[in-house]
């Protein structure tokens, strides 16, 4: 199998990746965090034109016509710029929600038990409870924004609410609710890896410029080591997730996610040992990856739910080690 980026693939990465870097920079980044760390409609709706919420729905349907490796590309990017919002969640639901295709609607992810991000700024709620799933609009949707409380956010770019229990609140069903769960996992692994690649540069930039006793920092055998583990983590995870984005196989998916997990916040975690004291300080933006990264491991697929699917995989496997049932098949 050949996972080497065709041209189209390589073009898409390079236009989301001098999109974000001409629309949301780092002066914009930190003037959206000075300002509460709220979405930016006029970038939505421009996320919109250039196809990122419509990537995967067909042509007939208004859609851009591409595949899960391609979203996973786009949200790679994503990551790397730290760009806020339920980029996900609008993605998947693009289809069932007026508007949200063409960046015109938010869709805020709602996950049984734990806060909701960027809810104030959200049109439609997508909600998961377990693999089921369903949208909450209209009359509904506004209800819950009025029932809920704001809470404080581990991550200054993403505002959290609290919400009511949603069970009493029906809603549009969306078919296939475990596939929508597995594919936001993959495309939250997605920017975690895009975070992790994005912190190793940090690192490796601040260690060839920062000198001690009359050498660059990077020259000492511990920097070294911190970089090169770092390096092995985002390599890692990149491999799976890319892989999991060819083959949508649940138990890869679920290894991809928890690889990448470890790698956005172990990256993040070494990069402020790096950069030393300064790391943690506000006008630096080190921290601002460990946040977020922190914040996505608990979204669509936290580590434990992650580990039990790849646990209940091995033991499916026979004593011979041929798989004795289809892969990512329910347990009977």
């Amino acid at each position: 199998m050949d996972f080497r980026l065709s041209e189209d693939q390589r073009a898409l990465r390079t236009g989301i990746r001098e999109l974000l870097a001409g629309r949301f920079g780092r002066e914009r980044m930190r003037t959206a965090l000075d300002g509460g760390g709220g979405i930016g409609r006029e970038l939505w709706r421009e996320l919109g034109a250039a196809g990122l919420f419509a990537l995967r729905l067909p042509g007939t349907a208004g859609g851009v016509g591409l595949g899960l490796p391609e979203s996973v590309l786009m949200f790679d990017e994503i990551g790397r710029a730290l760009l806020p919002g339920p980029l996900a969640a609008t993605q998947l639901a693009a289809g069932a929600v007026k508007g949200a295709a063409e960046g015109e609607a938010v869709v805020a992810l709602a996950e049984a038990g734990r806060p909701v991000g960027h809810l104030a700024d959200a049109d439609a709620l997508l909600v998961l409870d377990g693999d089921r799933a369903r949208v909450l609009t209209g009359g509904v949707f506004r209800q819950v924004v009025r029932e809920a409380r704001p809470v404080r956010s581990l991550d200054p770019g993403t505002p959290l609410w609290r919400v009511p229990d949603l069970t009493a609140h029906d809603g549009e069903p969306l078919p296939d609710g475990a596939r929508l769960r597995r594919e936001g996992a993959l495309l939250t692994a997605a920017e975690q890896l895009g975070s992790a690649a994005r912190s190793l540069e940090s690192a490796v930039q601040h260690a060839g410029e920062r000198e001690q006793f009359g050498a660059p920092i990077g020259s000492f055998q511990a920097v070294k080591h911190l970089c090169a583990g770092m390096l092995v983590r985002a390599e890692t995870a990149r491999t799976a997730v890319y892989a999991a984005a060819v083959t949508a196989d649940p138990v890869e998916i679920a290894g991809a996610k928890l690889l990448a997990d470890e790698a956005a916040v172990g990256n993040a975690r070494d990069c402020l040992q790096v950069h030393g004291g300064m790391g943690f300080t506000w006008e630096a933006d080190v921290h601002l990856h460990l946040k977020r990264a922190w914040l996505r491991s608990g979204q669509w697929l936290t580590a434990a739910d992650a580990e039990e699917a790849l646990a209940a995989d091995l033991a499916w496997t026979g004593a011979s080690g041929r798989p004795v049932r289809a892969r990512g098949a329910t347990n009977p």
